[in-house]
Formats: C-alpha cells, structure tokens, sequence
C-alpha cells in the first residue's frame, strides 16, 4: 500500500507563491508516476502536473510556466512549487501515485492515478 500526505496549502493575495509537499511511504515502484490534482467547489477534478521518477515535469496548460512539479526521492516526497497564484487556483489540492509509466503518467489525468492523499486547500484572493 502507499500513503501520501499533503502540506504547504494556505489562504494568500494574488500574485503570491505557495509550496505544497507530499510524502510518500510505500513501496517505490508504486509512486513511479507521482502527479496533482486540484478540485474546487462545484467543479470538476483537474489535472495539474505529473512526473515520473528520472522523468521530465509535465503540466497542464492551465498552470504551465507558472507551477513546478519536482520529487525527492532520497526523502519520498514531492513538490509543486506555485508562482503568480490567480483565484481560479482556489481549489483543494491532491496528490496522487501509482506504477503508470510513460503516456499513462499525464498531467491532465493525474486524478487517475490510484493513490490520493486528503487534500491540502490553497485559497488565493483577489
């Protein structure tokens, strides 16, 4: 089995940066492909980012330039790194793993991926 908990999630003004971390506990093969995912109020899971262990960070175009995805994996844990925080970034964010290798390991379907946290909620004002 994997656990994952979130952390770094607060309330800050737009144009602000926030730091989320997950660690990870469980066998490593099963967080190859490590990813987030977001989901406001009212709507719909969204892919974040996704990145697979020696692999390169993908994203959505949604957070593209303005996020970044990295993992530790002396420390087990992953990261996503949020510059120029817009409003429509408010949402609960998750983070997610499993085996998925190559096209399985997506950023737009990191919500897929078999393993979530519970969530850390960052809310950004205006």
């Amino acid at each position: 089995q994997v656990q994952l908990a979130e952390s770094g999630g607060d309330s800050v003004q737009a144009g602000g940066s926030l730091r989320l971390s997950c660690v990870a506990s469980g066998s490593a093969y099963k967080t190859h492909c490590m990813g987030w995912f977001r989901q406001a109020p009212g709507k719909e899971r969204e892919g974040v980012a996704a990145i697979e262990n020696g692999g390169s960070p993908l994203y959505a175009d949604s957070v593209k330039g303005r996020f970044i995805v990295s993992r530790d994996n002396a420390k087990n844990t992953l990261y996503l790194q949020m510059n120029s925080l817009k409003p429509e970034d408010t949402a609960m964010y998750y983070c997610a793993a499993d085996e998925a290798t190559g096209t399985d390991c997506r950023a737009d379907y990191s919500y897929l991926l078999v393993y979530w946290g519970r969530g850390t909620q960052v809310t950004v004002s205006s």
